[in-house]
């Protein structure tokens, strides 16, 4: 058994150290907003954080997330940049087909979490490893600068 701690929650798996922590989410947790899209960790649609670094759960092992906070599209709108990037997310309608929006969600988030005002520099950099096949990339911009003006204004 291994003890993760996830959404601020203390889980116990029966899986291998070596299984890819995306598929304990998916299968042992049931926590199916974090979606595998590639396996090789080039797309993003997998994206958690672990102690708020985005990482790519599909090549990320279960031994590399013991003892470390996992947060999960589940529980990201529990914090305030959370719930600022999801109310933008939705104000600026950014999802078509929704498939890479939580991997995207959570990158943004990490983004804006260490740094509030971001350039569209330091976006294009935060989110380039996530690919969205529909191509709303121009409506993800305007997203995280609409939650980053949600955040600046109330820090």
């Amino acid at each position: 058994m291994i003890n993760l701690t996830v959404n601020g929650k203390t889980k116990s798996v029966d899986a291998d150290a070596d299984t890819p922590l995306l598929w304990v989410l998916r299968e042992n947790l049931q926590l199916t907003g974090t979606k595998f899209g590639c396996g090789v960790a080039l797309c993003g649609a997998c994206t958690v954080h672990l102690d708020g670094k985005p990482v790519r759960s599909c090549s990320t092992p279960l031994s590399a997330a013991a003892g470390k906070k996992i947060t999960t599209i589940e529980g990201v709108g529990a914090t305030r940049t959370g719930k600022a990037v999801q109310a933008a997310w939705s104000q600026v309608d950014v999802p078509q087909c929704g498939y890479c929006q939580s991997g995207q969600i959570m990158s943004a988030c990490a983004l804006l979490a260490e740094k509030k005002a971001p350039s569209d520099a330091d976006i294009d950099a935060a989110m380039s490893g996530n690919i969205c096949r529909c191509g709303t990339y121009n409506q993800i911009r305007a997203a995280i600068h609409d939650a980053s003006a949600t955040l600046v204004k109330g820090a």
